[in-house]
Protein backbone atom coordinates (compact mmCIF):
# COMPACT_ATOMS: atom_id res chain seq x y z
CA UNK A 1 0.00 0.00 0.00
CA UNK A 2 2.73 2.33 1.00
CA UNK A 3 5.04 1.40 -1.88
CA UNK A 4 1.65 2.08 -4.65
CA UNK A 5 1.09 5.29 -2.96
CA UNK A 6 4.79 6.46 -3.37
CA UNK A 7 4.86 4.94 -7.01
CA UNK A 8 1.45 7.51 -7.74
CA UNK A 9 3.20 10.14 -5.98
CA UNK A 10 6.52 9.84 -7.70
CA UNK A 11 4.20 9.50 -11.41
CA UNK A 12 2.52 12.89 -10.32
CA UNK A 13 5.53 14.61 -9.77
CA UNK A 14 6.51 14.03 -12.96
CA UNK A 15 3.89 14.54 -14.83
CA UNK A 16 3.41 17.77 -13.55
CA UNK A 17 7.88 18.71 -13.73
CA UNK A 18 7.17 17.69 -17.21
CA UNK A 19 5.27 21.13 -19.11
CA UNK A 20 8.35 22.90 -16.66
CA UNK A 21 11.11 20.88 -17.98
CA UNK A 22 9.69 21.41 -21.55
CA UNK A 23 9.12 25.20 -21.05
CA UNK A 24 12.66 25.79 -19.89
CA UNK A 25 13.98 23.91 -22.92
CA UNK A 26 12.48 25.95 -25.03
CA UNK A 27 13.36 28.94 -22.81
CA UNK A 28 17.23 27.85 -23.49
CA UNK A 29 16.28 27.21 -27.02
CA UNK A 30 15.00 30.88 -27.58
CA UNK A 31 17.62 32.29 -25.57
CA UNK A 32 20.72 30.27 -27.96
CA UNK A 33 19.10 31.19 -31.32
CA UNK A 34 19.39 35.16 -30.20
CA UNK A 35 22.90 34.48 -29.36
CA UNK A 36 23.12 32.60 -32.64
CA UNK A 37 21.81 35.94 -34.61
CA UNK A 38 23.71 38.40 -33.08
CA UNK A 39 26.73 36.42 -33.39
CA UNK A 40 26.18 36.80 -37.46
CA UNK A 41 26.26 40.56 -36.80
CA UNK A 42 29.54 40.33 -34.66
CA UNK A 43 27.79 40.66 -31.19
CA UNK A 44 28.71 38.69 -28.30
CA UNK A 45 25.72 38.06 -26.23
CA UNK A 46 26.01 35.92 -22.73
CA UNK A 47 23.92 35.38 -19.53
CA UNK A 48 24.03 33.60 -16.31
CA UNK A 49 20.99 31.59 -16.29
CA UNK A 50 17.26 31.25 -17.53
CA UNK A 51 14.11 31.31 -16.15
CA UNK A 52 10.53 31.13 -16.81
CA UNK A 53 8.36 29.75 -19.83
CA UNK A 54 7.33 30.66 -23.10
CA UNK A 55 4.72 33.01 -21.88
CA UNK A 56 7.26 35.31 -19.98
CA UNK A 57 10.87 34.06 -19.95
CA UNK A 58 13.63 35.55 -18.01
CA UNK A 59 17.37 35.88 -19.43
CA UNK A 60 19.07 36.79 -15.81
CA UNK A 61 22.90 38.55 -16.20
CA UNK A 62 23.00 39.29 -19.44
CA UNK A 63 26.38 40.54 -20.58
CA UNK A 64 27.04 41.80 -24.51
CA UNK A 65 30.58 42.63 -25.82
CA UNK A 66 31.72 43.36 -29.66
CA UNK A 67 35.39 41.81 -31.24
CA UNK A 68 38.17 43.07 -29.97
CA UNK A 69 36.74 44.17 -26.78
CA UNK A 70 37.80 42.56 -23.51
CA UNK A 71 35.47 44.46 -21.08
CA UNK A 72 31.82 43.41 -21.81
CA UNK A 73 28.68 45.07 -20.60
CA UNK A 74 26.44 44.54 -18.35
CA UNK A 75 22.83 45.07 -19.10
CA UNK A 76 21.36 43.29 -16.29
CA UNK A 77 18.09 40.97 -17.12
CA UNK A 78 16.39 40.53 -20.52
CA UNK A 79 12.55 39.81 -20.81
CA UNK A 80 10.97 37.63 -23.21
CA UNK A 81 6.90 37.68 -23.30
CA UNK A 82 4.73 35.61 -25.82
CA UNK A 83 6.97 33.38 -27.27
CA UNK A 84 5.56 31.78 -30.57
CA UNK A 85 7.06 28.87 -32.85
CA UNK A 86 6.79 30.62 -36.27
CA UNK A 87 8.05 28.74 -39.55
CA UNK A 88 10.88 26.90 -37.48
CA UNK A 89 11.91 30.19 -35.64
CA UNK A 90 10.31 32.23 -32.84
CA UNK A 91 8.14 35.11 -33.11
CA UNK A 92 8.25 37.40 -29.56
CA UNK A 93 5.48 39.85 -28.87
CA UNK A 94 8.39 42.04 -26.72
CA UNK A 95 11.59 41.76 -25.52
CA UNK A 96 12.57 44.54 -22.97
CA UNK A 97 15.64 45.12 -20.68
CA UNK A 98 15.68 46.53 -17.29
CA UNK A 99 16.35 50.46 -16.20
CA UNK A 100 20.26 50.97 -17.05
CA UNK A 101 22.47 53.42 -15.45
CA UNK A 102 26.46 54.03 -15.53
CA UNK A 103 28.71 56.16 -14.88
CA UNK A 104 32.10 57.49 -15.89
CA UNK A 105 34.27 60.15 -15.17
CA UNK A 106 31.38 61.78 -12.95
CA UNK A 107 28.89 61.51 -15.86
CA UNK A 108 26.08 59.84 -14.92
CA UNK A 109 23.59 58.28 -17.49
CA UNK A 110 20.17 56.74 -17.11
CA UNK A 111 18.50 54.65 -19.71
CA UNK A 112 14.48 53.85 -19.43
CA UNK A 113 13.61 50.33 -20.69
CA UNK A 114 13.83 49.97 -24.15
CA UNK A 115 11.03 47.75 -25.37
CA UNK A 116 11.56 45.07 -29.09
CA UNK A 117 7.04 44.76 -30.39
CA UNK A 118 7.18 41.81 -32.63
CA UNK A 119 10.49 40.83 -32.64
CA UNK A 120 11.47 37.67 -35.50
CA UNK A 121 13.95 35.04 -34.84
CA UNK A 122 14.18 33.70 -37.55
CA UNK A 123 15.17 29.86 -38.27
CA UNK A 124 18.69 28.72 -38.30
CA UNK A 125 20.04 27.39 -42.09
CA UNK A 126 18.34 29.69 -44.46
CA UNK A 127 21.01 30.84 -47.57
CA UNK A 128 18.90 33.71 -47.62
CA UNK A 129 20.72 37.20 -45.51
CA UNK A 130 17.12 39.11 -45.41
CA UNK A 131 15.41 35.93 -44.22
CA UNK A 132 17.84 35.23 -41.76
CA UNK A 133 17.71 38.81 -40.25
CA UNK A 134 16.54 39.32 -36.58
CA UNK A 135 13.31 41.98 -37.18
CA UNK A 136 11.17 43.65 -35.06
CA UNK A 137 8.38 45.94 -35.94
CA UNK A 138 9.26 49.17 -33.29
CA UNK A 139 11.21 50.22 -30.40
CA UNK A 140 10.66 52.51 -28.03
CA UNK A 141 12.73 54.12 -25.00
CA UNK A 142 11.03 56.57 -22.74
CA UNK A 143 14.09 58.41 -21.57
CA UNK A 144 17.56 58.87 -21.74
CA UNK A 145 19.03 61.16 -19.17
CA UNK A 146 22.52 62.84 -18.93
CA UNK A 147 23.59 64.25 -15.79
CA UNK A 148 27.45 66.17 -14.77
CA UNK A 149 27.37 65.38 -10.61
CA UNK A 150 23.55 66.57 -9.67
CA UNK A 151 23.53 69.24 -12.98
CA UNK A 152 21.32 67.76 -15.84
CA UNK A 153 23.22 68.09 -19.21
CA UNK A 154 21.28 66.41 -21.87
CA UNK A 155 17.95 64.48 -21.79
CA UNK A 156 16.03 62.83 -24.51
CA UNK A 157 12.17 61.54 -24.33
CA UNK A 158 10.19 59.06 -26.28
CA UNK A 159 12.46 57.62 -28.78
CA UNK A 160 10.37 55.33 -31.23
CA UNK A 161 10.84 53.45 -34.14
CA UNK A 162 8.30 51.64 -36.74
CA UNK A 163 9.72 49.04 -38.95
CA UNK A 164 7.85 47.42 -42.13
CA UNK A 165 9.90 44.41 -43.01
CA UNK A 166 10.93 43.30 -46.35
CA UNK A 167 8.29 40.66 -47.82
CA UNK A 168 6.70 39.96 -51.08
CA UNK A 169 9.42 41.67 -53.19
CA UNK A 170 8.60 45.09 -50.98
CA UNK A 171 11.11 47.55 -49.67
CA UNK A 172 11.46 47.81 -45.99
CA UNK A 173 10.67 51.04 -44.46
CA UNK A 174 11.08 52.67 -41.28
CA UNK A 175 10.41 55.86 -39.49
CA UNK A 176 11.71 57.26 -35.79
CA UNK A 177 11.19 60.03 -33.72
CA UNK A 178 12.43 62.12 -30.53
CA UNK A 179 9.49 63.58 -29.63
CA UNK A 180 11.92 65.72 -27.44
CA UNK A 181 15.45 66.62 -26.40
CA UNK A 182 17.02 69.26 -23.78
CA UNK A 183 20.43 70.17 -23.10
CA UNK A 184 21.85 72.37 -20.80
CA UNK A 185 25.07 74.46 -22.84
CA UNK A 186 25.82 76.45 -19.55
CA UNK A 187 28.53 74.06 -18.87
CA UNK A 188 30.71 74.71 -21.47
CA UNK A 189 34.09 75.70 -20.27
CA UNK A 190 35.70 77.99 -23.50
CA UNK A 191 35.02 81.36 -22.55
CA UNK A 192 34.86 82.41 -25.85
CA UNK A 193 32.00 80.03 -26.92
CA UNK A 194 29.90 80.41 -23.72
CA UNK A 195 30.15 84.24 -25.11
CA UNK A 196 28.48 83.09 -27.88
CA UNK A 197 26.09 80.93 -26.73
CA UNK A 198 25.15 83.47 -24.00
CA UNK A 199 24.91 85.87 -26.74
CA UNK A 200 22.67 84.19 -28.95
CA UNK A 201 20.27 82.78 -26.10
CA UNK A 202 21.44 79.29 -26.27
CA UNK A 203 22.37 78.08 -23.00
CA UNK A 204 19.34 75.47 -22.86
CA UNK A 205 18.09 74.35 -26.05
CA UNK A 206 14.95 72.15 -26.99
CA UNK A 207 13.90 70.17 -30.07
CA UNK A 208 13.10 67.17 -31.65
CA UNK A 209 14.06 64.92 -34.26
CA UNK A 210 12.09 62.70 -37.23
CA UNK A 211 13.75 60.72 -39.12
CA UNK A 212 12.40 57.84 -42.23
CA UNK A 213 13.62 55.66 -45.14
CA UNK A 214 13.50 52.21 -46.92
CA UNK A 215 15.76 49.75 -47.65
CA UNK A 216 15.08 48.03 -51.36
CA UNK A 217 17.11 44.20 -50.95
CA UNK A 218 16.91 42.98 -54.04
CA UNK A 219 18.50 46.06 -55.89
CA UNK A 220 20.27 47.23 -52.34
CA UNK A 221 19.09 50.48 -52.69
CA UNK A 222 18.61 52.16 -49.39
CA UNK A 223 17.29 55.46 -49.02
CA UNK A 224 17.31 57.93 -46.38
CA UNK A 225 14.22 60.64 -47.33
CA UNK A 226 14.25 62.34 -43.67
CA UNK A 227 16.44 63.00 -40.83
CA UNK A 228 15.89 66.42 -39.20
CA UNK A 229 17.11 67.61 -36.04
CA UNK A 230 14.88 70.31 -34.94
CA UNK A 231 15.77 73.13 -32.19
CA UNK A 232 13.42 75.19 -31.02
CA UNK A 233 13.73 78.89 -31.91
CA UNK A 234 16.77 77.97 -33.95
CA UNK A 235 15.98 75.86 -37.00
CA UNK A 236 16.23 72.46 -38.74
CA UNK A 237 18.93 70.91 -40.08
CA UNK A 238 18.20 68.09 -42.57
CA UNK A 239 20.05 65.41 -44.33
CA UNK A 240 19.04 62.61 -46.91
CA UNK A 241 20.58 60.65 -49.07
CA UNK A 242 20.28 57.38 -51.47
CA UNK A 243 22.98 54.52 -51.83
CA UNK A 244 23.32 51.96 -53.89
CA UNK A 245 25.08 48.45 -53.72
CA UNK A 246 23.75 47.40 -50.04
CA UNK A 247 22.47 44.03 -51.35
CA UNK A 248 22.14 40.55 -49.07
CA UNK A 249 25.03 39.91 -50.81
CA UNK A 250 26.79 43.23 -49.58
CA UNK A 251 25.64 42.65 -46.49
CA UNK A 252 27.22 39.00 -46.33
CA UNK A 253 30.39 40.30 -47.15
CA UNK A 254 30.68 42.61 -44.25
CA UNK A 255 29.54 39.86 -41.79
CA UNK A 256 32.43 37.63 -43.25
CA UNK A 257 34.95 40.35 -42.62
CA UNK A 258 33.70 41.46 -39.30
CA UNK A 259 34.13 37.71 -38.12
CA UNK A 260 37.40 37.92 -39.79
CA UNK A 261 38.49 40.72 -37.71
CA UNK A 262 37.27 38.77 -34.46
CA UNK A 263 38.76 35.78 -35.23
CA UNK A 264 41.95 37.12 -36.63
CA UNK A 265 42.71 40.52 -34.62
CA UNK A 266 46.61 40.15 -35.98
CA UNK A 267 45.97 40.10 -39.43
CA UNK A 268 47.54 43.01 -41.37
CA UNK A 269 45.80 46.44 -41.48
CA UNK A 270 46.98 47.09 -44.63
CA UNK A 271 45.35 43.46 -45.75
CA UNK A 272 42.04 44.29 -43.80
CA UNK A 273 41.70 47.88 -45.42
CA UNK A 274 42.16 46.51 -49.32
CA UNK A 275 39.01 44.00 -47.75
CA UNK A 276 36.98 47.45 -46.70
CA UNK A 277 38.26 49.28 -49.86
CA UNK A 278 36.77 46.45 -52.14
CA UNK A 279 33.64 46.67 -49.86
CA UNK A 280 33.37 50.38 -50.57
CA UNK A 281 33.87 49.80 -54.50
CA UNK A 282 29.86 48.04 -54.42
CA UNK A 283 28.37 50.95 -52.61
CA UNK A 284 27.27 53.72 -54.79
CA UNK A 285 26.38 57.36 -54.12
CA UNK A 286 23.09 58.41 -55.83
CA UNK A 287 22.65 61.58 -54.15
CA UNK A 288 22.70 63.59 -50.80
CA UNK A 289 20.89 66.56 -49.16
CA UNK A 290 22.09 68.62 -46.82
CA UNK A 291 19.47 71.86 -45.76
CA UNK A 292 19.22 74.31 -43.25
CA UNK A 293 15.64 75.70 -42.67
CA UNK A 294 16.01 78.70 -40.58
CA UNK A 295 13.57 79.65 -37.67
CA UNK A 296 15.23 82.75 -36.16
CA UNK A 297 19.13 81.76 -35.80
CA UNK A 298 20.47 83.19 -38.84
CA UNK A 299 18.75 86.99 -37.43
CA UNK A 300 20.27 86.34 -34.14
CA UNK A 301 23.51 85.34 -35.44
CA UNK A 302 23.51 88.99 -37.19
CA UNK A 303 22.44 90.59 -34.35
CA UNK A 304 24.96 89.25 -32.13
CA UNK A 305 27.76 90.05 -34.41
CA UNK A 306 26.31 93.49 -34.80
CA UNK A 307 26.68 94.34 -31.26
CA UNK A 308 30.35 92.98 -31.32
CA UNK A 309 31.51 95.41 -33.85
CA UNK A 310 28.90 98.64 -33.11
CA UNK A 311 27.25 98.48 -36.55
CA UNK A 312 23.90 97.15 -38.35
CA UNK A 313 22.65 93.92 -38.80
CA UNK A 314 22.65 94.65 -42.25
CA UNK A 315 25.92 95.24 -42.27
CA UNK A 316 27.14 92.36 -41.45
CA UNK A 317 24.74 90.32 -43.92
CA UNK A 318 26.29 92.71 -46.68
CA UNK A 319 30.11 91.89 -45.80
CA UNK A 320 29.31 88.48 -45.83
CA UNK A 321 27.92 89.02 -49.14
CA UNK A 322 31.33 90.83 -50.32
CA UNK A 323 33.32 87.90 -49.01
CA UNK A 324 31.50 84.57 -50.57
CA UNK A 325 32.85 85.42 -53.80
CA UNK A 326 36.87 85.69 -53.21
CA UNK A 327 36.63 82.43 -50.88
CA UNK A 328 34.40 80.12 -53.58
CA UNK A 329 36.89 81.56 -56.48
CA UNK A 330 39.50 79.15 -54.60
CA UNK A 331 37.59 76.04 -55.60
CA UNK A 332 38.02 76.87 -59.29
CA UNK A 333 34.93 76.12 -59.97
CA UNK A 334 33.01 79.75 -61.94
CA UNK A 335 29.27 78.19 -62.19
CA UNK A 336 29.63 76.64 -58.00
CA UNK A 337 30.79 79.56 -57.06
CA UNK A 338 28.45 81.72 -58.57
CA UNK A 339 25.75 79.61 -56.99
CA UNK A 340 27.32 79.54 -53.54
CA UNK A 341 27.01 83.55 -53.64
CA UNK A 342 23.70 83.85 -55.16
CA UNK A 343 22.17 81.75 -52.55
CA UNK A 344 23.76 83.18 -48.92
CA UNK A 345 23.02 86.53 -50.74
CA UNK A 346 19.60 85.53 -50.97
CA UNK A 347 19.40 83.56 -47.69
CA UNK A 348 21.00 86.45 -46.11
CA UNK A 349 18.40 89.15 -47.25
CA UNK A 350 15.73 86.67 -46.66
CA UNK A 351 16.59 83.68 -44.19
CA UNK A 352 14.16 80.83 -45.01
CA UNK A 353 16.47 77.68 -46.00
CA UNK A 354 19.58 77.10 -47.98
CA UNK A 355 20.81 73.68 -49.16
CA UNK A 356 23.34 71.69 -50.57
CA UNK A 357 22.88 68.83 -52.95
CA UNK A 358 25.01 66.30 -54.70
CA UNK A 359 23.20 64.76 -57.94
CA UNK A 360 25.32 63.05 -59.72
CA UNK A 361 24.26 62.19 -63.10
CA UNK A 362 25.06 58.52 -62.58
CA UNK A 363 25.64 56.23 -59.21
CA UNK A 364 29.23 56.63 -57.96
CA UNK A 365 31.22 54.65 -55.98
CA UNK A 366 32.29 55.59 -52.44
CA UNK A 367 35.75 54.35 -53.22
CA UNK A 368 36.29 57.09 -56.38
CA UNK A 369 35.04 59.75 -53.92
CA UNK A 370 37.53 58.36 -51.35
CA UNK A 371 40.02 58.57 -53.86
CA UNK A 372 38.96 62.07 -55.48
CA UNK A 373 39.03 63.98 -51.93
CA UNK A 374 42.55 62.67 -51.42
CA UNK A 375 43.84 63.35 -54.96
CA UNK A 376 41.70 65.70 -57.01
CA UNK A 377 39.59 67.37 -53.81
CA UNK A 378 38.52 70.58 -56.65
CA UNK A 379 37.30 68.51 -59.03
CA UNK A 380 35.10 66.24 -56.80
CA UNK A 381 32.07 69.07 -56.65
CA UNK A 382 31.76 68.25 -60.51
CA UNK A 383 31.96 64.38 -60.24
CA UNK A 384 28.93 64.73 -57.68
CA UNK A 385 27.03 67.18 -59.39
CA UNK A 386 27.09 69.58 -56.39
CA UNK A 387 24.59 72.46 -56.25
CA UNK A 388 23.73 75.40 -53.81
CA UNK A 389 20.39 76.99 -53.78
CA UNK A 390 18.19 79.27 -50.93
CA UNK A 391 14.67 79.35 -50.47
CA UNK A 392 13.28 76.53 -52.49
CA UNK A 393 10.75 74.40 -51.40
Amino acid sequence: MIRSTFQKLALSTFLISMPLQVYAQDAAAVADRLKELLAAQSMDMDWQAVSGDTSKMVLEGVTLATPGENERLSIGNVTFEGVAEENGGYRIDTVSTEPYRFTEDKTDVELSPLVLSGVSLPAAGSSDVVASMLMYDSASLASLDVKSGDKPVFSLSNLSMEVTPPKDGKAMEFTGSVEKFTADLSGVEDPKSKAVLDGLGYRNISGYIEASGSWQPSDGTMSLSQYDVTVDNAGTLGLTFGIGGYTPAFLKSMQDLQKKIAEQPETDNSTLGLAALGLMQQLTLQGATIRFDDDSLTSKVLDYMARQQGVKPSDIANQAKAIVPFLTAQLNNPELSGQITAAVGQFLDEPQSIAVKAEPGSPVPFALIAAGAMSAPLELPKTLGVTVRANEE
